[in-house]
Order: C-alpha cells, then structure tokens, then sequence
C-alpha cells in the first residue's frame, strides 16, 4: 500500500481512485464496511482503492489537555488498513491551519484538485470543513456540480440494530470488557509500544516482565489480562498475562502495562512489542505485601493459561 502525507506527493498514477474518507480509529467493523465499498466500487471501475484520513486525529488538535482516547496509533491504522487490501493511503497532515479549511475548499481544492478523486464513499455521520460545517448532503450536491460520484453509508448495526462505532469499543475498554470490543473491531484490541527498562521486581518474585508505557493510545481498565503478543521481528504469538495500571503494592510511578509471557524470556529491552488483550481477570489490587502478590500473580497466570487455551 503507498502512503501519501501530502497533495505534493500526489502523481497522476494516484488520481482518479476511488476513496473512503474518514478518520477510522480502531478500523472496526463499521470503519471496514465504508471502505469495502470504495473497493468494492474501485475494482469494478478498475480504479486504485483508496482511504483517505487525517493525522493526528482533529481531537488531538482541539483537545490537546484531554486524556488519551485513540484506539489505534496512526501506524496500527495503516496497518489494518493496509490489510483489507487497500491500494493507496493518503494520510494528510491535520494541524491549525487545515482546521481552517472552509467546507467548499476541502471538496474543491483537496477532494477534486489535489486528490483528483474519482468517487468519494463516506459514512452518514462524515462531517467536514471548519466548524465541521460540511456535510454528506453537500458533498453529494458538490459532486454532481464538479463531476465525482459520492456515496453516504447507511449506519451500520449488529443484529440488535446497536450501531458499530469507537466510541462503543472505547467504553468496552474502559469496562474491562475487551472481548466486547474485539466483538465490535472484528479482531482483539492491541497496542505496541516500546519495551523499557523497569525496575525488575517481578524477576525477583519468579515473575519477569516487559514494560511498555501507553503514551498517545486510550487506556483500558486498570487490572489483569490475558494477553497474546509478538516482537516487531517475529511472526510468533505468544500467551500471557499483564497487568495494566499503577501498581499500588509495590510502587506507583503512573500507568504501565507489564507483560508475563509463558514459557519463553526473549530480550525484548528497547523493542517494539505487540500484544493483544484477549479476556480480563480482575481490577487491580493492593496486597498486603510481595507474599500475597506472587500468589495472586501465580492464580492470574493459570486463569489466563485456561482461558487462552479456549
């Protein structure tokens, strides 16, 4: 998949695909339904697939204070992205001066001349321009008038009729429900981040772990988790389980996500490691002292061995 950040970069070869336009955190079910539509409408005009989105995400921009809320860092999107068989990616930069972008010149001056999209597919909810003042029904009359087809998404629901959307999968994870959200992205939720040095109490307890801060990714429930991960060199899952919050018992020095892998000790210092959060165990805990600690440990590891196995 080609990644474009910017309409410099835009050859003829990329003009006249067919794109999905939104901001896609979390690429879920929802998210693949938009783009399977532009490629579905692309491989039967025999145009590139495309998506297009913004980064970092406007929020970013107009909450720069709010705690984190993204689902998926801009590589993990492009990622998912990329695996639903897009052709192209165009990633523009959102910063203080896009945000003044009037609605009549997203279309015409991105949309139609700097992308030179052929068709454009959004969702019903696809708001756009400064102040958000475009909107799906503007866009369609837009297209008509300067020549690109435009298709509106109807919202897209579970069998209960409950609407596929991040902020549904952000509320599972705040939860502790994960399996819920794995239900709504269609795959587990995941982050990777880089393994750090920690302060190797958990080798002393029979216990070692692999550090990772979530710095710009939402954070989940504090408590335990089975996990699955892998190196960013290695194609191999690996079972465990992690802890996720500030560790009353030992030492709060602020959210950390420690990882327990079974079976294997791979140097993981200074690598990117991704893991999946498959089931939670239990809200995080204060025990009494580092006794107590292991053993609780050691019941969390057998309950997360069970339920992977399953």
């Amino acid at each position: 998949m080609r990644i474009i950040r910017s309409l410099a970069d835009v050859t003829t070869d990329d003009r006249g695909a067919i794109a999905a336009v939104g901001n896609f955190d979390g690429v879920h079910l929802g998210h693949k339904a938009v783009i399977g539509q532009a490629q579905h409408a692309a491989q039967l005009a025999g145009a590139p697939a495309a998506v297009l989105t913004f980064e970092p995400h406007p929020r970013m921009l107009f909450q720069p204070d709010a705690p984190a809320f993204r689902l998926t860092s801009a590589a993990a999107r492009a990622e998912a992205i990329a695996a639903l068989g897009t052709n192209i990616l165009f990633e523009l930069g959102f910063d203080a001066e896009f945000s003044q972008v009037s609605a009549e010149d997203f279309i015409t001056g991105i949309l139609h001349r700097g992308l030179g999209l052929r068709h454009v597919v959004i969702g019903h909810d696809f708001f756009f321009g400064h102040r958000r003042r475009g909107t799906p029904e503007m866009l369609q009359e837009y297209g008509i008038r300067l020549g690109f087809g435009v298709s509106i998404i109807d919202p897209v629901t579970e069998q209960d009729g409950a609407v596929y959307s991040s902020s549904r999968i952000r509320q599972c994870l705040k939860e502790g429900d994960p399996r819920g959200a794995a239900a709504l992205l269609g795959r587990p939720w995941e982050v990777m981040a880089t393994v750090i040095q920690g302060d190797q109490r958990g080798r002393t307890i029979g216990f070692p772990t692999a550090n990772l801060q979530l710095e710009d990714i939402m954070h989940p429930a504090h408590g335990v988790y089975a996990v699955r991960a892998h190196d960013e060199d290695s194609d191999i899952w690996w079972s465990g389980v992690a802890n996720f919050g500030r560790r009353p018992t030992v030492n709060d020095r602020g959210p950390l996500l420690e990882v327990n892998l079974f079976d294997v000790s791979p140097d993981l210092y200074g690598r990117k490691l991704r893991v999946q959060f498959i089931d939670f165990i239990r809200p995080e805990m204060k025990f009494s002292g580092l006794d107590e600690l292991k053993a609780q440990i050691a019941r969390d590891a057998d309950a997360a061995r069970q339920t992977l196995s399953e």
